[in-house]
């Protein structure tokens, strides 16, 4: 396969991936800041924060608000992470790959970008958020299983696997980050009911509630939280679990064309680390620098795999 076609495989699957999962982040943001009185909030604030979309936020509006948070992460074209700007992106890159992929995929992925492109962004706000941010989910939810019902099990479906678990994985680690940042200014509400409330919103927005219900029997726990999304491999969105299925398309890669790729054994390092990790060296350590550090190693191994398969 050429390199801009795998590029273009790669990128779709990890703009849909970014849709869903800024819509994710936006409900976790917007739920926690139900709690909270005055005009701006500190909650949405770390949901930027974590999104590394402070700066270009601030640069746009003045007021920390649902409205302009919610506008920004949802319908802003300058914002290249907005849910709108990665919808159009994916569509792009799903063009440009047309005989590659499905019909069902590529109808799944058209309709939900002409659907999305003509929503009033005053429609959909205040108490309507919610259901809005599910119907995103649900439309990435849609063209995944396009992709996993349909797609031949060829080197353009080891690209398309590998660039979705890359962009879910580093969603994960910006979920967990938010709960670090709401807790940075106050060090006392360790532990306290808002504590376990916040986490609690953290596991609904990996979608993860239930799940963790059968693992861990009893109340819910930071410590079991951050083990859950970070080092349970049944887990599908919990960064082992992402990881260790990047490294599957690779090895799967490495099958097809014959030869192993340096980037093969960057993904395998990763995920030996989040099998052998343990959270007593992540929190002696600290969860945020140990977020911060995974994130910088998917996004090298990210450039590893454009440079192993000449994305450029």
């Amino acid at each position: 396969m050429l390199g801009r076609s795998a590029a273009n495989l790669f990128w779709m699957s990890r703009y849909v991936e970014r849709a869903e999962n800024m819509a994710r982040l936006l409900d976790v943001g917007y739920r926690m800041s139900l709690t909270e009185r005055g005009e701006e909030s500190e909650h949405l604030l770390s949901m930027l924060q974590a999104a590394e979309a402070e700066e270009a936020f601030a640069a746009k509006h003045d007021v920390i608000d649902v409205a302009n948070v919610a506008h920004f992460m949802l319908f802003d074209m300058d914002n290249p992470s907005s849910v709108k700007s990665s919808l159009f992106n994916a569509r792009t890159n799903a063009k440009s790959v047309r005989t590659e992929i499905t019909i069902d995929m590529w109808e799944s992925l058209n309709g939900t970008w002409l659907e999305f492109s003509q929503v009033q962004p005053r429609h959909v706000m205040g108490n309507k958020l919610p259901s809005f941010l599910q119907s995103i989910k649900q439309s990435s939810n849609q063209f995944r299983g396009a992709l996993l019902g349909t797609l031949m099990r060829t080197d353009g479906f080891a690209f398309a696997q590998a660039g979705n678990f890359i962009e879910r994985a580093d969603n994960t680690a910006r979920i967990l980050d938010v709960k670090y940042y709401v807790l940075l200014p106050r060090a006392s509400m360790v532990g306290s009911d808002v504590d376990i409330q916040q986490w609690t919103m953290i596991l609904r927005a990996a979608s993860a509630h239930r799940a963790y219900r059968h693992i861990y029997h009893d109340r819910y726990k930071a410590w079991n939280i951050a083990d859950f999304l970070i080092f349970r491999k049944e887990m599908p969105r919990s960064l082992a679990f992402c990881v260790t299925s990047v490294s599957a398309m690779l090895a799967m890669l490495d099958q097809i064309y014959g030869e192993p790729s340096a980037c093969h054994d960057e993904a395998i390092k990763m995920a030996q680390l989040l099998t052998t990790g343990t959270m007593d060296s992540v929190f002696s350590g600290g969860l945020h620098e140990y977020l911060v550090a995974f994130m910088d190693s998917n996004n090298r191994l990210s450039n590893a795999i454009s440079e192993s398969y000449n994305f450029y």
